[in-house]
């Protein structure tokens, strides 16, 4: 004599099941981020003889001088003053510079992997003035060393670099040096000894290709910065210093930042130490197509499908009458979960949207077929597909709204529980329910 489970105990069945689907879904989120790994350890590897993410600056004119240094030293009981003279550098950013730049974006594939790359052509101009207040600083100016005075340019990643790089100073040609760059990208750039008579002011021009991948950055250096740039990617992400005009459409972008002055950066216009401190223009060329965090946020609404699915079981079991055993609840659930890993492993290769469609497909058709059995009518596992299609279509469409997703979901959720508690408005959770023949025999 079989006694049927109370509706009270069934529910904390349910509940004990999906509990226990954390685990597998926990699985399919360490997946997605090992394969995420995976992609960037791709994507270094296509970047490494490529060029990574570009951070540029530059010119600084550095200009040598001695300063007499006296130190004290006691020989024989007697102090001895020696004066001696040490070799400085003086930093000098320019009091006004012009920057163009324009970037061609690309993809390089590795194996399933693809990453964004770019060619970048940048050209600009910088005004350089001998400074007037050299005496506050300690400076001599008589001991000026202005016939080796140095210009220096700063690239992040050198390997980007291509040899059409030019540099003139008053109409001059400079030759160009490796290495030696400013300390904003840690000494890497390149650099060009000039001479200069320091009584009128220095126009500097230049012009070279490089090569990144992912972002550029401008540091931006001096009394007065202008930077334009142009590209045809149409996905780029402003941060830092944002431009003060900027148009992105279907054929790209531009963008202008008409004017940082050192005062916004907090920075002198001459030092005796050149400042490492790093304060940039960047602009980022983002993936539209990220497959990673949509999946990754696909996943965070995996109990979202189990709670639907489960509880649209559990009120054909209590109220319409069909027996659902634990263990068809947990198959369910599987294939729920099998979802997300079909998802990952056909976006690798056919894209998010197809994937989706693909992996969409096969497990509501399983799952429609599987209802079938367990409902025992079609027509309640075609209820069943047909809420997982309203599902999918709804996640499908919060991954491409971030602003509202949240609001959605919360609202589907709200709808989710008022219907459940609507349908068992009359269930009694603490009754045992008994079967025909015991009610006979009572």
């Amino acid at each position: 004599m079989n006694r049927e489970r109370s509706p009270g105990v069934k529910l904390a069945l349910v509940g004990l099941v999906a509990l226990v689907l954390i685990v597998p879904l926990l699985m399919v989120y360490a997946l997605v981020y090992d394969r995420e790994s995976q992609s960037q350890t791709a994507q270094f590897s296509i970047t490494e003889g490529w060029g990574g993410a570009q951070t540029v600056t530059g010119p600084v004119l550095v200009i040598p001088w001695m300063q007499s240094v006296t130190t004290s030293e006691t020989v024989n009981g007697s102090v001895t003053n020696r004066t001696t003279q040490v070799r400085r550098e003086l930093f000098v950013s320019p009091t006004l510079q012009s920057v163009e730049t324009t970037i061609d974006p690309d993809r390089k594939s590795y194996a399933i992997y693809e990453s964004v790359v770019f060619e970048s052509a940048l050209s600009g101009s910088a005004h350089f003035e001998m400074p007037e207040d050299l005496e506050r600083m300690g400076v001599d100016a008589n001991t000026l060393m202005l016939d080796q005075v140095e210009l220096r340019f700063g690239v992040s990643d050198p390997r980007g670099l291509n040899d059409n790089a030019q540099v003139s100073a008053d109409g001059e040609g400079l030759r160009l040096q490796p290495g030696n760059g400013p300390a904003a990208t840690s000494g890497s750039g390149f650099s060009a000894l000039a001479s200069w008579e320091g009584t009128a002011p220095l126009t500097v021009e230049w012009q070279y290709g490089l090569r990144g991948s992912h972002s550029l950055d401008l540091v931006p250096r001096g009394g007065e910065t202008e930077w334009t740039v142009n590209s045809s990617w149409q996905h780029p992400s402003f941060t830092g210093f944002l431009p003060d005009n900027r148009e992105v459409g279907a054929e790209g972008f531009s963008a202008t930042y008409e004017g940082i002055t050192n005062l916004a950066l907090g920075k002198a216009l001459v030092a005796t130490e050149d400042d490492p401190t790093v304060v940039a223009a960047s602009i980022g060329l983002v993936d539209p197509v990220d497959l990673y965090s949509q999946v990754d946020r696909a996943v965070k609404y995996g109990f979202l499908f189990i709670g639907f699915t489960f509880a649209t079981f559990l009120m054909f079991d209590i109220v319409g009458g069909a027996r659902v055993a634990a263990a068809e609840y947990l198959l369910t659930g599987a294939g729920l979960i099998l979802f997300f890993v079909m998802l990952l492993a056909f976006a690798e290769v056919i894209g998010f949207g197809l994937a989706y469609a693909v992996a969409a497909v096969a497990v509501i058709g399983l799952l429609t077929a599987y209802s079938a059995a367990v409902l025992g009518t079609w027509k309640r596992a075609g209820f069943i597909g047909a809420m997982l299609a309203s599902l999918y279509a709804l996640l499908f469409v919060l991954l491409n709204m971030e602003t509202y997703a949240l609001v959605i979901g919360s609202l589907l959720l709200f709808a989710g529980l008022a219907g459940i508690m609507y349908m068992t408005r009359q269930v009694n959770w603490s009754s045992v329910g008994r079967s025909q023949t015991e009610e006979i025999e009572a």
